[in-house]
């Protein structure tokens, strides 16, 4: 047995009876479900998560494999919190998510141990990338107080540092602090030859910042642009810090970190985000428009989402819990809907006035219940050069590849 796998079984030994994710916050028992798009993926009355298909295969799961894990999660006659729900299975035993999606990760664990001794540094690179891919998945979706969820992080930084170590381009860890605490991004690096343009990426509330490797490997690198991962507030190494209306904060931090970084051309630093991160993303193009020169927001989260109550009403109970947890709280309660009204940029006086010298491309994919095309138009409208951009869902696999292609386009002209 490898150390890894010892590792897993010292982990989730002790939490056979953990609690499982749904009752953490509990929306799920008291909200209907019902979410279906490209950026998002599905959610539907069976799953208390939303599957986030397109998204994984991206990432570079197998959908073959992807669906037969799915469907042990679904066929497993163990006990659940709620048989109405398929994901909802009691304790790290077959079925439950966090166990399915961790012996996943283990597969591609063995499979980089093997093709290390093999001497293929690359391939065992990606397998560890994979991994480590698969133990975020068993994580997901990061709620705080999910005993599972963390160990399956211990996993999936475990399998990502390995990789780190065996790429075949650079990554560097980059540390600064906020209120005393240390904030971790990590800068993926085409080449070290000279100071290069730099994005700092961010993705939505349920992601960790590791998976965003496969952004970097498709995109930035063959335009020669660095990429700064950094996870939004309270999650992954961000989990010092709740969501606030001051959702750049980390941002600004590890954006003032970057100028001691020789990789870095500090006059040619954009960024970008996808949904939550994209708030964050936009209100950089505000506060820092001396420091930051281009912006990108993918399916942001900016004011529509905040402000009415129709689209409040109708979260998912998965993303309603991830809110309530990033903010630091137990419930998901009508306080905190009210709450998050604060955090829409145009709320907050930005998305109206005056226009930021920062261009800002914003764009969505057609239909998408999170981002109307309201709010790419008002990103775009008060930024200088700012474009908006709707681009078809269709086929489903590929709008992501479209959207992002797109982005890179923009960062190439305009850093």
């Amino acid at each position: 047995m490898s150390e890894s796998e010892n590792l897993s079984i010292k982990l989730f030994k002790p939490h056979r009876h953990a609690r499982e994710t749904s009752t953490l916050v509990g929306s799920s028992s008291n909200h209907p479900g019902g979410l279906h798009n490209a950026i998002d993926g599905d959610s539907d009355n069976s799953w208390y998560r939303i599957l986030r298909r397109p998204q994984w295969i991206w990432q570079g799961l197998d959908p073959i494999e992807m669906e037969a894990t799915l469907a042990r999660i679904a066929v497993s006659d163990n006990e659940r919190t709620s048989e109405k729900l398929l994901d909802t299975v009691v304790g790290y035993r077959p079925g439950n998510w966090s166990y399915e999606w961790t012996q996943e990760g283990m597969r591609f664990q063995r499979q980089a141990k093997t093709l290390e001794e093999q001497g293929d540094k690359k391939a065992a690179a990606d397998a560890w990338l994979k991994a480590s891919t698969h133990f975020s998945i068993a994580a997901y979706p990061h709620l705080k107080g999910d005993t599972l969820s963390q160990q399956a992080e211990v996993l999936a930084n475990k399998a990502f540092h390995a990789a780190m170590e065996k790429s075949s381009y650079k990554i560097k860890s980059v540390v600064t602090k906020v209120d005393g605490k240390s904030l971790e991004g990590f800068l993926y690096l085409p080449h070290t030859d000279s100071p290069l343009p730099t994005v700092i990426v961010s993705c939505g509330l349920d992601c960790l910042q590791t998976d965003m490797w496969r952004l970097f490997e498709d995109y930035f690198l063959p335009a020669n642009i660095a990429m700064l991962t950094i996870d939004m507030p309270s999650v992954g190494r961000s989990h010092h810090w709740s969501l606030s209306e001051d959702t750049s904060r980390l941002h600004q931090a590890m954006l003032s970190e970057l100028s001691s970084v020789p990789w870095v051309d500090h006059h040619r630093v954009g960024c970008m985000g996808i949904r939550f991160g994209a708030n964050a993303a936009v209100r950089m193009a505000f506060v820092e428009q001396n420091r930051i020169k281009s912006c990108v927001s993918i399916g942001g989260v900016l004011h529509a989402m905040l402000s009415e109550s129709e689209r409040l009403n109708n979260i998912p109970p998965m993303y309603l819990d991830t809110i309530a947890s990033r903010m630091g709280r137990m419930e998901a309660s009508a306080s905190m809907l009210t709450q998050l009204r604060a955090l829409s940029l145009r709320n907050q006086g930005l998305l109206v006035g005056r226009k930021t010298k920062v261009p800002i491309l914003a764009m969505s994919l057609s239909d998408d219940p999170v981002c109307p095309e309201s709010d790419n138009c008002l990103a775009a409208t008060y930024s200088q050069g700012g474009k908006s951009k709707i681009v078809p869902s269709k086929p489903i696999h590929d709008g992501y590849h479209r959207i992002m292609q797109e982005a890179v386009t923009w960062f190439t002209e305009t850093l």
